[in-house]
């Protein structure tokens, strides 16, 4: 007796004609972010500036030295801008291991704790990135003859936009009754 699988009982995704048979499921981008799309656009400039940067540097043989810094600030504002969709998804790192052995109530206090001490920490941020902003002035960068602040002016909005989504979905939580700590399986919706 062999261990193989049956090759008969497996989904066919050659056709009888040879031709590969597939269909696509339709995207929808209704549903997408705000954050999503800025998220995007960010990427996008930020994959011009590094072809720009490779086209200066092996075709033109003369690199223009601009391009990594404001690489490295455009890579600052995808992240920023795209942790702010990991908290409108609820999908951060987290341990759910510990809430399939509490009681309810526990449970219960636990997820509310979580979100007020998310909700705490992206609130501090903001209000710590702003202070820093202050302090620095007229900073300018060190290639660019731009201020640093607009750099850390991403940074504050995109803090300021994981703690309105943390604020939405302490609500969403509230509205439902528990959290994805304790049903792994929902997904984050404002249902």
């Amino acid at each position: 007796m062999s261990n193989l699988p049956d090759l008969d009982a497996m989904p066919k995704v050659m056709g009888d004609d040879g031709q590969f048979h597939a269909t696509d499921e339709e995207v929808y981008l209704s549903g997408t972010p705000i954050e999503a799309w800025v998220a995007l656009g960010f990427f996008w400039v930020l994959g011009a500036t590094v072809f720009y940067q490779f086209f200066t540097r092996y075709v033109l043989n003369n690199s223009a030295s601009w391009t990594e810094e404001i690489a490295r600030y455009l890579l600052i504002a995808v992240v920023f801008t795209g942790a702010t969709i990991g908290v409108a998804k609820n999908n951060h790192i987290q341990v759910d291991f510990f809430y399939k052995f509490m009681p309810q109530w526990l449970s219960n206090v636990m997820n509310t704790l979580v979100d007020i001490m998310r909700i705490g920490f992206f609130g501090a941020a903001t209000f710590l990135t702003y202070q820093m902003m202050e302090k620095l002035g007229n900073y300018k960068m060190t290639i660019v003859d731009l201020p640093m602040n607009l750099v850390y002016g991403v940074v504050l909005l995109g803090f300021a936009a994981m703690c309105i989504r943390a604020i939405w979905v302490m609500k969403i939580h509230w509205q439902r009754g528990y959290t994805v700590l304790q049903r792994p399986e929902s997904e984050m919706t404002d249902r």
